[in-house]
């Protein structure tokens, strides 16, 4: 196991104080911090190595393209693909998302097919695939989840949510299930979804194509594409210690070859003439126009870092913290989600009765907390609790169990806070 201790030297902003108190921060889900490594990766790409990527001969941008590959090379090994070119890279997971939706979507579903989602995504997850079944005439299945936050596999009956059928995943697939778009991790309650059992039951039901969001599993988890058994995985940088502004689509080579590009524009085009166009090969036909090179190069390091802490001991620390927390939470909040700690990844979503998400995340933060509180875009699953926003704190590499003691110690504080009013 790394020293966490040790491990917190490496960033920067944990000695930042707000309020007077030493940051506390456990906001991960929706963003993590970043070490020095990647800083530096970034700024001496700027300061040395800055040009414009496959398009020169001049040697500062054949470094700046060697390093961009070099990224591309470094995430296919990071979760276990052994072709770079299936590795596409994009802002964030929603836009990587929207690239399937637009590219594969529009051509291949049509009037009555379906699609398949849970009801614990993400909106970009959601209100994508809405978006296209609008448009098609298709028609979109829910999956519900039971009283512990999980996915509902068999059994059970359908019921009426927002003037929706929502059921378990095997009354939703049938002959007219074209895709199933699924998240590996809620960022609403952390539960892990069981996704050997759900690509099992897809594959031997359906001819579905798969989609798992792999936003909150990716930078947690040791992730093996080839042994996955699904068709695309997005996942965002800076959720995982990279930078914001860049992401990652991996897909099937062969799903990839088929379909057409999703923007126009410089890099993705292999020859044009004024009546007609032809497309790059993978993975540039994807990435059109200047893309993102610091961001690139800034997730390359972040995965070096995570790969020298080693992807499960990262998920063992993830456990242990989980764990721990939901011991410590228990009697002095309303935790939602699961209460096993071995289904849940480092998220614990929770209420203080009769205060407000808002208000205590206000409060907290003047001791130096920062959590999260809302509906963390997913409306639909938080107000299947019952709530219109829940409060969130989650954890990553770099938090420890003195932050959640004062996390917990805290809570007590909001708690006077309103009593008094």
């Amino acid at each position: 196991m790394f020293d966490v201790n040790k491990l917190r030297e490496d960033f920067p902003i944990l000695e930042r104080e707000i309020n007077g108190c030493p940051l506390v921060y456990l906001d991960n889900a929706a963003t993590t911090q970043k070490p020095k490594q990647v800083i530096e990766a970034i700024v001496d790409y700027y300061e040395n190595h800055n040009a414009n990527v496959h398009r020169g001969i001049h040697t500062l941008s054949e470094e700046a393209t060697s390093m961009v590959e070099n990224a591309r090379l470094k995430i296919a090994r990071f979760i276990g693909s052994n072709d770079e070119k299936e590795i596409i890279f994009v802002r964030n997971a929603s836009e990587a998302i929207n690239l399937v939706m637009y590219s594969w979507g529009e051509k291949n579903i049509g009037k009555g097919d379906e699609v398949v989602v849970s009801l614990m995504e993400h909106h970009s997850n959601l209100v994508t695939w809405q978006m296209l079944c609008q448009k098609k005439g298709a028609v979109l299945r829910v999956v519900d989840v039971d009283g512990e936050g999980e996915i509902r596999m068999s059994g059970g009956e359908m019921r009426e949510f927002q003037g929706v059928r929502v059921m378990s995943l095997e009354q939703a697939l049938g002959a007219k299930t074209k895709l199933v778009a699924m998240t590996a991790v809620s960022n609403v309650l952390g539960t892990v979804s069981p996704l050997e059992k759900i690509v099992k039951m897809v594959r031997t039901k359906t001819k579905a194509k798969i989609l798992i969001d792999g936003s909150q599993s990716v930078p947690v988890m040791k992730t093996e594409v080839g042994k996955m058994g699904v068709d695309w995985l997005v996942f965002s940088g800076h959720k995982m210690l990279g930078p914001t502004g860049i992401g990652v689509l991996w897909g099937r080579r062969e799903i990839l070859e088929e379909m057409p590009p999703f923007l126009y524009g410089g890099d993705m085009i292999g020859q044009v003439e004024l009546g007609k166009s032809e497309w790059n090969e993978l993975p540039w036909k994807f990435e059109a126009g200047t893309p993102n090179m610091a961001g690139m190069v800034g997730l390359g390091a972040a995965v070096d870092y995570l790969e020298s802490l080693g992807m499960n001991e990262v998920w063992k620390h993830e456990q242990e913290l989980v764990a721990y927390a939901l011991e410590k939470i228990k009697g002095k909040a309303e935790v939602y989600g699961t209460g096993d700690y071995k289904k849940r990844a480092g998220v614990i979503t929770f209420n203080l009765p009769g205060i407000h998400a808002h208000d205590t995340a206000q409060v907290l933060d003047g001791f130096g907390i920062a959590i999260r509180s809302g509906q963390h875009c997913g409306a639909p699953v938080v107000e299947s609790l019952g709530e219109m926003a829940v409060a969130r704190a989650s954890v990553y590499v770099y938090n420890t169990r003195a932050e959640i003691d004062y996390l917990i110690d805290k809570l007590v504080e909001v708690k006077k806070v309103f009593r008094k009013r």
